[in-house]
């Protein structure tokens, strides 16, 4: 397999000058398609599910796959961004996160949002799935215009609820990974 991902990572470096490191980070093995001198094997974009199918050492992105078009050109140039830009993309991810651990919003709800997780120690049984849950708080909050939600909208620069419950939810992940390891300092509140 590591074989496969250093062969996909040239021809697309050598192609379509794409930037191994989202090569690493963004695809995923599929399997094969086709027999003998034919055999491919695909790749798919963990964010998008555009495929690649390498041939020996060429690659081909499948620009079209189904109904749906494939590969746009700022996927592409999502794939060519220099290591800088790959960097500060991650930097801000983390401050965003970080923000997000951190505001009153999430603070105010941690346990609440928290035990809609099987995985977490104080699980609830018979409630919604974590991603309903917080689209029914984000709704909620939105009813009787809460402040806190008013802030964390306008520092995340989005009004549209399905991705304030998404954000809303990712310290979870984060607190729910550190209990289950045994942390001995789980992430402050």
């Amino acid at each position: 397999m590591n074989q496969l991902f250093d062969i996909l990572r040239a021809a697309c470096a050598r192609q379509f000058a794409f930037n191994p490191r989202r090569i690493t980070a963004e695809m995923r093995y599929v399997g094969t398609e086709g027999h003998g001198k034919d055999l491919l094997h695909i790749f798919r974009a963990a964010g998008s599910h555009s495929q690649i199918a390498l041939k020996n050492t060429y690659a081909t992105l499948r620009e079209q796959h189904g109904e749906k078009p494939h590969w746009t050109e700022a996927e592409k140039a999502h794939f060519k961004n220099t290591d800088a830009e790959i960097d500060a993309e991650i930097e801000a991810k983390h401050a965003e996160l970080e923000y997000i651990r951190h505001c009153p919003l999430y603070q105010d709800h941690r346990a609440q949002l928290l035990s809609h997780y099987k995985d977490w120690p104080g699980y609830q049984a018979d409630g919604p799935h974590p991603r309903e849950a917080a689209r029914t708080l984000i709704q909620a909050l939105a009813d009787t215009q809460d402040a806190r939600l008013a802030d964390f909208s306008e520092h995340l620069h989005t009004n549209d609820s399905e991705q304030l419950a998404h954000l809303l939810l990712s310290p979870c992940h984060l607190e729910i990974e550190a209990a289950r390891s045994g942390a001995d300092h789980p992430i402050p509140e």
